[in-house]
């Protein structure tokens, strides 16, 4: 099931993915959900997780009187305002790693085998086909990182690993912008990757239970800037996969329905370029993982 927000009659609606007409004339459409946003969703189906409530929402895949044509409605990120702080984890594809080390060692180098964990503050998250602003005279490197991220659907404290599967409400890509002067300057993340617009997200979620996602996720990773293939990877090489991730952080740290987590990137950003290569006004940004779709982002 794919689940996505837009904007519909100048509304910002919850609803799912369908198709309605015939085989020879599919009509992709949008199933508008009785919930005022995604977060209430998630929250609401945590009270009665993959029972009834959850069962009843599936039904209405097939609510043709409730459809709206795709064409008809603005894509926004699936969740627009995310409770809190969106939880990242750095250099967690061993390629990206060694490339982050190369372009500055004293900010990226990782000697420790434990994962790497830091916050980024989404004041909005930016929306499929949206942009990503440049901030002239702020941002001077600007770049890129394709991520699966993966979205808690009821409230996770001590969790073990052989359990983290009945946690996960579904995924989303994400595109973790980042402001490369700002993140090696401050010696620090949290300021470089948190500047307004810097969390574009979407397509849609893809739940955890469609059929297409096997547990954990070995989804195709890829960016293209301006049509040219940058990164191209696999989420089953994650170096700390996602049941490590939510036992190791759920062991001291509650993680609510809707909390988001940032898995990492693989190897191809700019700063890993030889030159670096970093974005520019106009440059086309499509982050796609398999199954769930392209994140597309235009730098203005």
């Amino acid at each position: 099931m794919k689940l996505v927000t837009c904007l519909y009659d100048g509304l910002a609606r919850v609803g799912m993915l369908s198709t309605f007409g015939t085989l020879e004339n599919p009509k992709p459409c949008v199933v508008f959900l009785p919930y005022p946003d995604m977060n209430a969703l998630i929250k609401d189906i945590d009270a009665d997780w993959k029972g009834s409530r959850w069962d009843s929402l599936k039904e209405y895949f097939y609510h043709e009187a409730n459809a709206v044509p795709l064409e008809e409605v603005t894509r926004l990120a699936p969740i627009p305002q995310p409770c809190q702080d969106v939880i990242c984890l750095g250099m967690n594809y061993r390629d990206h790693a060694e490339e982050a080390a190369r372009y500055n060692a004293e900010a990226f180098a990782k000697e420790r085998p434990a994962a790497v964990y830091f916050s980024k503050r989404v004041f909005r998250a930016g929306n499929p086909d949206g942009v990503i602003p440049r901030y002239k005279g702020l941002v001077t490197r600007l770049d890129y990182e394709a991520e699966l991220a993966v979205i808690i659907g009821k409230t996770a404290r001590n969790v073990k690993a052989a359990d983290v599967k009945d946690y996960i409400f579904g995924y989303t890509v994400l595109n973790d912008v980042s402001a490369r002067n700002l993140q090696t300057e401050h010696k620090q993340w949290y300021f470089g990757k948190s500047l307004d617009g810097f969390t574009p997200m979407g397509p849609c979620i893809i739940t955890a239970d469609d059929s297409l996602i096997s547990f954990p996720p070995a989804l195709e990773i890829s960016c293209r800037v301006n049509g040219q293939e940058r990164q191209k990877s696999n989420t089953s090489l994650l170096i700390h996969s996602i049941p490590e991730i939510i036992e190791e952080l759920s062991a001291g740290i509650t993680l609510l329905p809707g909390t988001i987590i940032a898995t990492g990137t693989p190897a191809g950003v700019g700063m890993g370029m030889d030159p670096p290569e970093f974005l520019q006004y106009g440059d086309v940004v499509e982050c796609t993982i398999e199954h769930i779709g392209t994140l597309r982002s235009t730098v203005g």
